[in-house]
């Protein structure tokens, strides 16, 4: 299997011309831009029959890939922070209009302050448009998350949009080891797409977008609902297609590590989770059963998955590199709602981490799994939420 040593966000760029992309329409911003700066060297240099449209503001690039793909092209962009936000009118129409777009988030904090650095709130902003969300740990599930989000996005029982997130710099700028696979094992995985409709097909014309009243309306919101949770079974089904054809299984919406026999297990997103993963194996040495629990896969949740986990530890340490104000974390106020009419009960605390980039290390998680131990051999927790890394 060919591999090339890339950043996270040309890992993106090259899964997006391996996908034959057929239009992309992108503004450029920090720290998304080489994403599609490498794109349009494919472009120049012949390599990708790719069709781009330059624009005036991140809007109109989803504006134009809406187009686009309800033309019935496959299409793609990419984004960051406040980029993310400005499109925010268009991802509704996006969803609305079932058009499985792919684009990839590159998670910036939100201005002001202004940031370039990590934190998940742009793309967790987001979650209530109808858009599907993968958050990658690491730039091989960058590639292999576009690959993977296109043919969920396109499966006859979804047709909803993809964002695939991953962490400011930490990866978009960091170069790793990726596996490509061959083009044309590409193409057996992922076909050309086949659109429910198309609005080049002259002989049977739509109309997209119309006014829907009351009597009507109701009924499009039951069906994008429908969608996601049709979504969680052709996502477990890609995952392992994927698995089997080219080595890295993802079966499951959750990735579960070393969690077998865990007293606790951390809960996180993104590539934070990679630090979780070596400080579970240290604490692992240290006497600590503990384990991590990554999710993959944010919208649709994962639901049945969580419950499974959560019925069998006695406390879930739940990481959050954002924060709902006036709330909580974001992944934690998610798992406690499923959780609350289930009789998995763990105690659960919430520890607010790394926003704007600070980092976090393993003596942090070291910290947090004392804290941990502490709290569920008391019994109770001894605040809710934590925010670790405030300057006191």
């Amino acid at each position: 299997m060919p591999k090339k040593v890339v950043s996270g966000n040309y890992a993106a760029a090259y899964a997006a011309k391996h996908a034959r992309v057929e239009v992309v329409a992108a503004y450029p911003i920090t720290p998304q831009t080489s994403i599609i700066e490498k794109i349009a060297e494919f472009i120049a240099n012949g390599e990708a029959n790719i069709q781009y449209v330059p624009v005036e503001s991140e809007h109109s690039a989803m504006a134009a890939c809406i187009g686009a793909s309800a033309a019935g092209a496959r299409a793609f962009t990419a984004t960051s922070a406040q980029g993310l936000a400005l499109m925010h009118e268009m991802l509704h129409w996006a969803s609305g209009a079932r058009l499985p777009i792919v684009m990839v988030d590159v998670n910036r904090a939100m201005a002001p302050p202004w940031s370039v650095w990590d934190d998940q709130t742009d793309s967790l902003a987001q979650r209530d448009t109808g858009w599907m969300q993968f958050y990658a740990e690491n730039n091989q599930e960058v590639y292999d998350g576009v690959l993977m989000a296109f043919k969920v996005a396109e499966h006859k029982k979804v047709n909803l949009p993809v964002m695939i997130i991953e962490s400011a710099f930490i990866l978009s700028h960091t170069y790793d080891i990726v596996d490509m696979p061959p083009q044309e094992e590409i193409d057996e995985f992922l076909p050309p797409r086949e659109p429910l409709y198309t609005l080049t097909d002259f002989d049977n014309p739509i109309a997209v977008g119309a006014l829907a009243t009351p009597a009507d309306y109701y009924e499009f919101r039951y069906k994008i609902e429908k969608a996601m949770e049709e979504a969680r079974r052709v996502i477990k089904e890609v995952g392992k297609e994927f698995g089997e054809r080219f080595g890295r299984d993802y079966s499951q919406m959750i990735e579960l590590y070393r969690t077998e026999d865990a007293e606790f297990v951390f809960m996180g997103m993104g590539s934070l989770m990679g630090t979780v993963k070596e400080a579970v194996d240290l604490l692992r040495k240290e006497g600590y059963k503990v384990g991590a629990a990554k999710v993959r896969w944010f919208r649709p949740f994962p639901k049945e998955e969580l419950y499974e986990l959560a019925k069998n530890v006695d406390g879930i340490a739940v990481l959050d590199r954002n924060f709902s104000f006036g709330q909580e974390g974001i992944l934690f106020n998610e798992a406690k709602g499923v959780l609350y009419n289930t009789d998995a009960h763990p105690i659960m605390k919430n520890y607010i981490v790394g926003l704007g980039g600070r980092d976090f290390t393993v003596n942090d998680i070291r910290a947090i799994a004392k804290n941990m131990k502490e709290i569920i051999e008391k019994g109770r927790l001894d605040r809710e939420i934590e925010w670790y890394h405030l300057k006191r």
